[in-house]
């Protein structure tokens, strides 16, 4: 993983963590700045994800419940990944969670939440489990954040889940799968992630890799970037250092 790290090294103006975990082997593999905090962005909804399947899991709720006033963020893409939704106001709580992840959608996250009971029961909720995690109605917030340890937990919390019980797991699951924030160089079919990002921050949380071949969980993390929007070195370095991840993760499938 050396070449990953120097790849990142690259990056000099602002800060950037990374954190592998590897199936196979059940541990970290490569840590860079694990406790580095940053704005999560739309990553968020990963975290808001995994406190409506716990509570699902705990048989609290269940996933076939009605979420009302839906609607759809017209800036985000579910007119183009789920058409057949479009002009509905209410989803199965499922459903609503899957389009949540796959479209970053904002509008519809907010109906989520509030079916949940709220922005603050969903932290307090949160913060039992991560308690550097913070999640805001604004995904733009800065207090909107996590650190990347925890983070790194979170997704490991989610595919251990899904491995022992996919009912319960697979809406995050399946909009980790459908959302459309790919990577040059690695296949569509093995990326499954929910990015976020700002005009100075990247944020990346996945799985990498085919489910049935041990992949590698990984969360990646900048912050006090360069604008992006006019400056777009950091994210090429950052794609660079994944697709040597990808080569790394080939190398033990």
């Amino acid at each position: 993983m050396k070449n990953v790290i120097g790849k990142l090294s690259e990056i000099k103006n602002g800060e950037v963590g990374m954190i592998i975990f590897s199936d196979l082997k059940q541990e970290i593999i490569m840590s860079v700045n694990e406790e580095l905090t940053v704005p999560l962005a739309s990553a968020a909804k990963v975290a808001i994800a995994f406190c409506v399947a716990k509570i699902v899991e705990n048989g609290h709720h269940h996933w076939n419940e009605m979420v009302e006033d839906i609607t759809f963020n017209p800036k985000e893409d579910s007119h183009e990944i789920y058409p057949h939704l479009q002009g509905m106001n209410s989803l199965a709580l499922r459903d609503a969670v899957e389009v949540m992840i796959a479209c970053h959608d904002s509008f519809v996250a907010n109906a989520v939440v509030k079916h949940y009971g709220g922005w603050k029961r969903i932290n307090e909720d949160l913060k039992s489990y991560f308690n550097t995690m913070n999640v805001t109605e604004n995904p733009l917030d800065m207090d909107n954040s996590g650190e990347l340890s925890q983070l790194i937990e979170l997704i490991r919390f989610i595919y251990q889940g899904y491995k022992m019980n996919q009912q319960i797991w697979i809406p995050i699951i399946n909009g980790m799968v459908r959302q459309q924030g790919q990577t040059e160089g690695i296949p569509n079919y093995v990326l499954h992630h929910m990015t976020g990002g700002l005009k100075q921050v990247v944020v990346d949380i996945g799985i990498l890799g085919e489910f049935s071949q041990n992949p590698f969980l990984y969360v990646i993390g900048a912050r006090n970037l360069p604008d992006r929007i006019d400056n777009q070195f950091a994210d090429e370095k950052i794609s660079e250092a994944m697709r040597l991840v990808y080569e790394e993760y080939r190398k033990q499938a």
